[in-house]
């Protein structure tokens, strides 16, 4: 009998990147950028990519910006990645429409997150999601980041997704892994981290993979990482880990993914200009500075980079 332990489904593959959205100064999206990131992310070692989630800054790019960049996106790596298109809002006919959209423009799978800020009852919670859903014909992943919206998914609610037959999987970033640990195992449900910090806890609990931020810079070790746990290689797993860590301290530290990975990409040359949309704020040459020293620590960046 072998001993290597068996691997769990993956809908939405093993190693997500939660793709940040290029943009020129200004602010206008920039979609042969955003081709040449999905390649580079791809070729580096990711099998899947979330566009307009929350590092693509999904709450400040609209229609049809966000349907150009599936469709582009889509286009350059669609044969070799999973590509999940975020439908996200706290309006469930926007949502809904942004939904319907991604399928339209190629998109393989959904990312719903639960509406935020208006702090619906776990009903609502339940409608909305259910609704952008059957919108469409697509697998979709249930992203549960409280800390954002302000409203968890609770556990009923969970166990009435984990019998909807498009409901696949959860992007988990609630902090709580004991709890998570337990959903996994009683729904059946995919689980994906949601927290570069727990990526390790996660797969050797038994997760599908990661939705990664710091995945911009490490999607080939994160993709060692899971060859690692799935053949039972725990020690070279956690060295892995270990060896990530400062990168995504540096990256993830201040809260600012989408800024600060912006930036890293800046200067590993792959993007020409670091802009965001208002409300957030470009990094400050400060924290340039140190994520600069970070990235040539860890190898990411050579000293001829910028």
């Amino acid at each position: 009998m072998s001993s290597v332990p068996p691997r769990p489904p993956r809908s939405f593959g093993s190693v997500s990147v939660a793709m940040a959205t290029p943009m020129k100064p200004g602010g206008a999206l920039d979609i042969p950028a955003a081709q040449r990131l999905a390649r580079h992310l791809v070729n580096s070692g990711a099998d899947s990519l979330v566009l307009s989630g929350t590092t693509g800054e999904s709450p400040t790019t609209h229609q049809p910006e966000k349907d150009e960049l599936v469709t582009a996106v889509v286009e350059e790596v669609g044969t070799e990645a999973m590509i999940i298109a975020g439908a996200g809002s706290n309006d469930t006919a926007h949502a809904t429409r942004i939904a319907v959209a991604a399928e339209r423009t190629g998109a393989h799978g959904l990312l719903v997150v639960s509406p935020y800020y208006n702090r619906p009852s776990q009903e609502g919670v339940y409608r909305h999601i259910r609704t952008v859903v059957e919108a469409t014909s697509l697998p979709a992943m249930i992203y549960d980041i409280p800390g954002r919206t302000g409203v968890a998914v609770g556990e009923e609610i969970l166990d009435r997704f984990a019998q909807h037959p498009q409901i696949r999987a959860v992007k988990d970033a609630t902090g709580n892994v004991a709890q998570g640990f337990d959903r996994m195992r009683r729904t059946g449900l995919e689980y994906y981290s949601g927290d570069d910090n727990l990526n390790l806890a996660w797969l050797v609990h038994g997760a599908s993979g990661v939705v990664s931020v710091v995945g911009h810079l490490t999607a080939g070790r994160y993709a060692q990482m899971v060859r690692a746990v799935d053949s039972g290689d725990l020690f070279t797993a956690r060295d892995l880990s270990a060896q990530l860590a400062p990168v995504v301290e540096a990256v993830m530290g201040g809260g600012q993914g989408a800024v600060m990975v912006k930036a890293a990409l800046q200067l590993q040359g792959l993007i020409e200009h670091r802009s965001v949309r208002s409300p957030l704020v470009e990094a400050t040459e400060e924290e340039i500075a140190d994520l600069r020293t970070a990235m040539l620590t860890h190898n990411l960046l050579k000293d001829t980079d910028r």
